[in-house]
């Protein structure tokens, strides 16, 4: 195990003989290093849990500079945003009074990062949108606060694959302490940060004062080489900094033009020329939107033969006049729990309307068919789902999303007859983004299979009665 030391001295150590920050952390692999400090492993034992522990280079020698990094190191475990990773504690360790270090406890993140994926392989245009957008929320935040990276980078660029699909990555941007703690040392010297130089902003390699428009830079060549794979200023230090100055980042015409056109902007020489970051979280969100819409196809109904022949089934299970008995209401008390969520229905889209014959967590037993999602869901065989509905495109419009209600969150399956006719969907909604599982999923329309299954005993029931009393039979 690597063993780190702090001022030269070994840190206090734990009955198990590994290192200890304030007698709290004790610290196990080493699991990065950079020219600023290094991060570990480590077991938080006060509450039980893995962190990860940065601990810097000694820097400061004054007072005043121990000071100012304490202020920095306060602002930033004020900071909790999902696009970046988060601090959980800070502090300065004073084993050694002449020599103190600071050390940042964040949240332990597994995924690679995006420097690694992109040595690994290419991305699509969807997940670049998504990431950029992901970093472009979190430095918006950061901003508004006062705060100014000054280090993005692939390094500092997590991917956390929660579906484990590859669709869709979350970004989670960290090592923002490192900028703000180092930028002490950076603003005093005329050297460049070794490491660094490729993502610096032109005003960054100058000197000079840094604001909102120097994150912008960097994240445009960011994005600019997860579509080329390629660093946009290479070679070492000094003449990669210099290069800035002189020249804008080649942006290859074969990327989309409006890719290309903000890509241009965000890399503006003059910082004055690039979208404030207000802009550019609405130009990112718009990016989503449109790579999402190029993958899927929207569908308000179906065909009407194939419609008309839905409603005779429809008709033929009797409903939705067969009254609300509460038969599902244990299957979508049973979807809300498995997705932590406040609404579950059970839905029958009709010619005009949707039918809830079970509504967990809603008071209104049907809606309008317009805008309600499952007139959509009901045109697919396999789960309809949209993470966040304030930037697909499919539910960009849609008033149950843009007005009061706050739809945020929707996942429907179908709930398809024998002979293949969907008459509605065991659906969950939500009024925060997430993703949904694959496990989550398939549970669902095992849940969505249970709820046929009585409906389809319904049905048999009442031609059993109907045989019985010599009624006119129930049509197949």
């Amino acid at each position: 195990m690597d063993v780190i030391t702090l001022a030269g001295r070994s840190p206090e150590v734990s009955e198990a003989g590994a290192p200890r920050l304030r007698g709290r952390y004790r610290l196990q692999e080493l699991i990065g290093r950079g020219g600023a400090g290094s991060v570990y492993r480590a077991r938080d034992e006060t509450l039980g849990r893995d962190v990860a522990v940065k601990v810097f280079e000694a820097s400061a020698t004054s007072e005043k500079d121990i000071r100012r990094q304490e202020d920095e190191v306060n602002l930033l475990a004020s900071l909790s945003h999902h696009s970046l990773v988060t601090l959980l504690d800070a502090g300065v360790d004073r084993t050694d009074a002449d020599r103190p270090r600071v050390y940042f406890v964040m949240e332990l993140v597994t995924g690679a990062d995006l420097k690694v994926q992109l040595e690994g392989g290419s991305l699509t245009a969807r997940q670049i949108a998504h990431i950029g957008f992901d970093l472009a929320e979190g430095l918006q935040y950061i901003h508004h606060r006062g705060v100014v990276h000054r280090d993005v980078k692939p390094a500092n660029i997590l991917l956390v694959d929660y579906s484990q699909s590859g669709a869709r990555y979350r970004a989670k941007l960290t090592d923002f302490g490192i900028a703000l703690v180092g930028a002490i040392e950076r603003r005093d010297t005329d050297t460049v940060t070794t490491g660094t130089a490729a993502y610096l902003s032109p005003e960054q390699a100058r000197g000079q004062t840094l604001g909102s428009a120097s994150d912008i830079y960097s994240l445009g060549l960011v994005l600019l080489e997860c579509f080329t794979r390629t660093v946009a200023f290479p070679g070492d230090p000094i003449p990669s900094a210099l290069a800035r100055l002189r020249n804008d980042p080649p942006i290859p015409p074969g990327i989309a033009p409006e890719w290309r056109a903000l890509l241009a902007a965000m890399t503006a020489r003059n910082p004055e020329d690039r979208p404030s970051i207000h802009d550019l979280v609405a130009a990112l969100r718009q990016m989503v939107a449109a790579e999402t819409g190029r993958h899927r196809d929207v569908v308000a109904f179906p065909e009407p033969s194939t419609e008309e022949a839905r409603m005779l089934a429809v008709a033929r299970y009797r409903l939705p006049e067969a009254p609300v008995d509460g038969a599902f209401d244990r299957i979508t008390a049973i979807a809300a729990r498995v997705f932590s969520v406040p609404v579950a229905l059970v839905t029958i889209v009709d010619h005009d309307r949707i039918w809830f014959e079970s509504h967990h967590g809603l008071e209104i037993d049907h809606i309008d068919r317009h805008p309600g999602l499952c007139a959509s869901a009901i045109m697919d065989d396999v789960p309809w789902v949209v993470e966040d509905a304030r930037f697909d495109p499919r539910t960009l419009a849609n008033p149950l999303v843009a007005d009061d209600f706050g739809l945020q969150f929707y996942a429907g399956v179908p709930l398809r007859t024998r002979d293949g006719h969907n008459l509605g969907t065991l659906c969950v909604l939500d009024f925060e983004p997430r993703l949904a599982t694959e496990q989550e999923l398939a549970t669902l329309g095992d849940l969505a299979a249970l709820v046929m299954s009585e409906m389809e005993l319904r049905l048999e029931s009442r031609r059993s009665v109907a045989a019985l009393e010599g009624a006119t039979p129930i049509p197949s």
